[in-house]
């Protein structure tokens, strides 16, 4: 992509309405444009990323047997009223609204209803079962307060997976791959060391459930951390019962605030019960199908990995989900120049071999503000060709995560990413 073709542009000033860290940069590196509190428009910048994101839990999900597929946004009352969840009573941060015959209609806030109500029509018999449906979609919560940018939306990304098994015992088979397949997404989203599985409430339907949790100052949670188990404790179960349980001495904990980016849960039947979401079995009796439920906030988890790389002057993205891997900097403002007609060459060679980058071509920036606004965007690798480094021999290239630059030849780095 050409730097100069990007209608999207960097801010030097941090939003004044903007109280959360992550938003503030994303908005300023010009990867999404608030509308209001809550709610965000991804810029090209901000899709690219989160494609990446998708694509890493895709490939986790159907890893273990997931099977995409997309629901509805709009929901009908039906199904919300058979388990009490339509009322705003119990739920009480529906999005309402009428369609012109007078029928009310919600905008999904969840997903556990809509998924139930959909395999009633498939799921018949023992031999239809297991089946992991998941799918990403918008989700509205009316929230009251919502000043945590990317983290608490009001409209957010998500991907949510439910899985309909026979019993108990083949939907716990099913939730221990779910951890692992979990664990994997955040490792590959650069979050490895720094997210821990976390026992948290299970409400009534099992010991607990399990979180997620990401460690950073601008997480909402509390966790206790074993560092030596690998295993955190979320601040709401934590009691002496639970840590005789998971056999965790209290002296190796350690508290830290944390975001949370993914949960799990056992749902046994408290939707496939009022639903009528049955089978039957090998001997012809009928049984309710065991659920589970298995969320991850995407642009929850963009913002997370916001606030936990980002620096003084910028962003700094993972590999995995950078929007480029190649931020290349012409510092010339002459198109006839030996310095642009160097840079262009290296950047058509780098498309030619399905490279991503992005190359700053614009004209009437300085050498310092092209800098400034590398940092900002915080793409990995910084690949800077000038009179000054073709003096030396070549081009500059640094790390966005590291403070010294190197020369290298030309040739010698467009080897390296053929």
């Amino acid at each position: 992509m050409l730097q100069s073709k990007l209608f999207s542009k960097t801010k030097k000033d941090i939003p004044a309405d903007e109280q959360a860290r992550n938003a503030q940069l994303l908005i300023q590196a010009g990867y999404v444009f608030k509308e209001m509190a809550g709610v965000y428009t991804l810029l090209p910048l901000g899709m690219r990323v989160i494609n990446k994101i998708e694509n890493i839990i895709r490939e986790e999900m159907n890893a273990v047997g997931g099977m995409e597929m997309k629901t509805s946004i709009i929901q009908t009352k039906d199904a919300w009223e058979k388990t009490n969840r339509w009322s705003d009573d119990v739920v009480d941060v529906w999005f309402k609204t009428e369609l012109k015959n007078g029928t009310q209609v919600g905008l999904s806030f969840t997903n556990e209803e809509a998924y139930t109500n959909i395999m009633k029509q498939y799921i018949n018999s023992y031999k239809d079962l297991p089946v992991y449906p998941y799918d990403f979609k918008e989700i509205f919560r009316n929230e009251a307060r919502s000043k945590s940018g990317m983290m608490r939306g009001r409209e957010f990304y998500w991907k949510a997976l439910y899985s309909f098994s026979k019993d108990k015992d083949e939907h716990d088979m099913f939730y221990e791959k779910a951890k692992i397949a979990y664990m994997n997404v955040f490792r590959r989203a650069g979050l490895e060391d720094k997210t821990y599985l976390t026992f948290a409430s299970g409400g009534t339907f099992a010991k607990y459930s399990h979180e997620f949790q990401t460690i950073s100052d601008a997480g909402e949670d509390i966790i206790y951390i074993d560092k030596n188990k690998n295993i955190a404790i979320n601040k709401e179960v934590f009691n002496d019962e639970v840590l005789e349980e998971l056999n965790i001495d209290k002296n190796n904990l350690v508290e830290e605030k944390a975001i949370e980016v993914g949960n799990i849960f056992s749902l046994a039947f408290k939707f496939s019960d009022p639903l009528d979401l049955n089978y039957k079995d090998q001997d012809g009796e009928v049984r309710p199908v065991y659920m589970g439920s298995y969320g991850i906030g995407i642009t929850r988890l963009l913002g997370t990995i916001v606030e936990v790389f980002a620096d003084e002057k910028g962003i700094v993205w993972p590999e995995s989900v950078a929007p480029f891997q190649i931020h290349l900097l012409s510092l010339s403002k002459d198109k006839e120049s030996e310095v642009y007609k160097q840079a262009k060459n290296i950047y058509d060679k780098l498309v030619e071999d399905d490279i991503e980058v992005l190359f700053d071509d614009r004209e009437n920036k300085s050498a310092g503000e092209k800098f400034s606004d590398a940092d900002l965007i915080g793409i990995p690798l910084r690949v800077v060709i000038s009179e000054k480094s073709l003096e030396k021999g070549g081009i500059e290239i640094k790390k966005r995560n590291e403070t010294e630059s190197k020369i290298v030849s030309i040739e010698d780095f467009l080897e390296e990413y053929k």
